[in-house]
């Protein structure tokens, strides 16, 4: 079976590929989305630049693209194993906090938590030992202790070159 590629353990790619599977797991990449990990500054705060974090998000969408066309099958599945694979790259507990954040940003963005959405924060927080009241609001963004500003302001980035 082709699996995933390898990304280091805590590494920047490791960590935006959690990201990056909040935003494809219903099906569909929104603007709205898009504008809540922009206004994050999302790739900066895991160490990357957006053309990085959108390689990763491509890298991701064309591995799991293979592992259906391998399978013969018509429509892309992300098993639980593979979510908690992926989970189990991200070891230290402030990157952790970081990208949970991250993706209850992106599942909270268009105000629905989709089935695929909400599994993929849920394995997180089971996988994690994040406790329930972790989640502030169904659909609103997680604030966790100890996270840290987005940073200064730069420029605008656009996702959608």
């Amino acid at each position: 079976m082709n699996d995933l590629r390898f990304y280091p353990p805590d590494s920047p790619e490791a960590a935006a590929r959690i990201v990056a599977l909040a935003l494809i797991c219903d099906g569909q990449v929104q603007r709205t989305e898009l504008d809540a990990l922009e206004a994050l500054r999302a790739p900066e705060r895991l160490g990357l630049t957006l053309e990085a974090m959108r390689g990763v998000v491509h890298e991701l969408c064309a591995d799991i693209l293979a592992r259906a066309a391998e399978r013969g099958e018509a429509a892309c599945h992300i098993e639980l194993e593979t979510i908690e694979q992926l989970l189990g790259d991200v070891t230290k507990p402030r990157l952790r906090r970081r990208v949970l954040q991250l993706v209850t940003a992106v599942i909270g963005a268009d105000r629905e938590v989709h089935e695929g959405e909400s599994i993929v924060v849920l394995t997180a927080m089971e996988h994690w030992g994040f406790p329930p009241q972790a989640l502030i609001a169904l659909g609103e963004p997680v604030v966790l202790s100890n996270t840290e500003p987005a940073g200064p302001e730069d420029e605008a980035h656009s996702w959608t070159r």
